[in-house]
């Protein structure tokens, strides 16, 4: 969903930090070759990406939802040296593609890939991370938060994908779309978690940060 004009989008691409070339050949090659390529992170969201990862500069990330590669080429760019990024993703069909991006690019050796299920993956990990990316199946984001919550320091950040789901998660929700409902009482429910401090960004189709206390 794009709640801005196309000319604003690209004033605000044109005047954030360029897309590395790496990336620009990743997103090609998404589009050419892979199902629904809207879904990846793409350039303006993968360079707020990038730079709160820079802030935070963290030992330990970890993504659920991997797609092609290039969320979590962004976040490796503000690890440590020997800092890991574990990512993990159900479809062991990409799993190739994305594992080339990751070589080519100067932290392929830091990135580590998990392929199955992320309920049943989570429990094996047992690192403290600073820095998670949630961008994998709606409908499991409360289990996801539960399961990794207690994964992170304090003081360490959780983002969240899609929360605003093309605008559908404003009332009334259709109570046929499951995501919708599920994505709109989970943003309700952040609010009133005292274990996390929240903020929603308007960044593409809604990205929500939450500090862990």
């Amino acid at each position: 969903m794009h709640f801005l004009s196309e000319a604003l989008e690209a004033y605000i691409e044109n005047h954030s930090e360029p897309e590395p070339q790496l990336l620009q050949e990743l997103t090609r090659e998404t589009h050419l070759k892979v199902l629904m390529p809207r879904m990846i992170t793409g350039h303006y969201q993968g360079r707020v990406l990038s730079l709160i990862s820079r802030l935070v500069r963290p030992e330990n990330i970890l993504e659920i939802g991997t797609y092609t590669g290039y969320s979590a080429l962004c976040l490796a760019e503000g690890l440590q040296a020997g800092g890991r990024l574990h990512t993990i993703d159900k479809n062991d069909e990409l799993t190739g593609m994305q594992r080339r991006y990751f070589d080519r690019s100067p932290y392929g050796k830091q990135i580590l890939q998990h392929t199955g299920m992320a309920l049943d993956v989570l429990p094996t990990l047992k690192s403290e991370f600073d820095l998670v990316f949630i961008d994998a199946d709606k409908s499991e984001y409360p289990q996801y938060y539960e399961k990794v919550l207690p994964m992170v320091r304090p003081g360490g950040l959780i983002l969240f994908d899609n929360v605003l789901w093309s605008g559908k998660v404003l009332g009334p929700v259709d109570p046929k779309d499951t995501a919708a409902r599920i994505l709109s009482e989970f943003n309700n429910a952040l609010m009133e978690d005292k274990r996390v401090r929240t903020v929603m960004l308007p960044i593409r189709d809604g990205l929500t940060i939450c500090s862990v206390e």
